[in-house]
């Protein structure tokens, strides 16, 4: 079975076409840092950029980004699709999410768009703690496994509540946070969307592997939970034009605390 790095590669020149980018998580993030007159970030997990965007649109010129992913692709990608748009206080690096190329006490802040569970959570962390300066901000925008259950794909795609197991609960990411003291959760924000598409749109997506989950099945699987897909979704919406549901992510608010402990050791 393909890698999802190679997932990854196959799909970038689309991925900004297939995906919905939500605008909610980035309005919460411009308040949170309406007092910064100068903000250097980094989003970790990148992908296309396609939330880079939004942020240099409502960061504005006090914002300059640096952006990492493990997938030149992807880079690639983000690096054109900014330019694009007459963006340029920003840098792309290829580099894994647990082992930054970033000075200590560099950052203001830190984000990562519905990349975190590619991750190995807690060495994540831990640089995060080493690059955020003190009183940093890192924000963590994700989906749960429960939530992940309750969308249209969970819902009624075959399998694809088996097939994912990298998405954690609210819990798992609590736990693993607790052994990096120093980084406090300051809040946990809840996102919920109204969703509305048509059934072709749906296989397109799916077909074109919108998520990675899809990736982790093989040929004939896929085919057939696709052709089940489209059974069971006319099955419970009379109308396939107008397909209504409900997609919900959370984001953590965590701060780099100056009185923090740092990391914790397993004695």
């Amino acid at each position: 079975m393909e890698t999802v790095h190679h997932h990854f590669s196959r799909i970038a020149h689309k991925y900004e076409d297939i995906r919905t980018t939500d605008l909610e998580p980035i309005l919460f993030i411009k308040k949170k840092l309406q007092n910064l007159t100068k903000i250097e970030a980094v989003d970790i997990g990148c992908g296309v950029g396609r939330y880079d965007i939004k942020l240099f649109h409502h960061l504005g010129d006090k914002f300059h980004l640096t952006c990492t992913d493990y997938n030149k692709d992807m880079l690639d990608e983000l690096t054109t699709n900014l330019k694009e748009r007459e963006i340029k206080n920003f840098k792309a690096i290829k580099t894994p999410a647990e082992d930054l190329p970033l000075s200590a006490n560099s950052m203001d802040c830190m984000f990562t768009f519905n990349a975190v569970h590619h991750f190995k959570f807690l060495d994540f962390l831990k640089e995060a703690y080493r690059v955020l300066r003190n009183n940093g901000y890192m924000f963590i925008y994700t989906r749960l496994r429960s939530q992940n259950k309750r969308n249209i794909w969970g819902r009624y795609f075959p399998k694809f509540n088996e097939k994912e197991k990298r998405l954690y609960e609210l819990n798992e990411l609590e736990k693993i946070l607790n052994e990096i003291p120093a980084l406090k959760l300051e809040s946990v924000e809840y996102f919920k969307y109204k969703r509305i598409a048509d059934l072709a749109w749906l296989i397109t997506q799916a077909s074109n592997h919108h998520y990675s989950t899809f990736y982790l099945y093989d040929e004939k699987e896929f085919k057939d939970a696709l052709q089940e897909f489209q059974e069971n979704i006319a099955h419970h919406f009379k109308n396939l034009d107008r397909i209504t549901w409900y997609d919900e992510n959370i984001m953590l608010v965590i701060r780099k605390t100056v009185k923090g402990n740092g990391i914790q050791t397993q004695q």
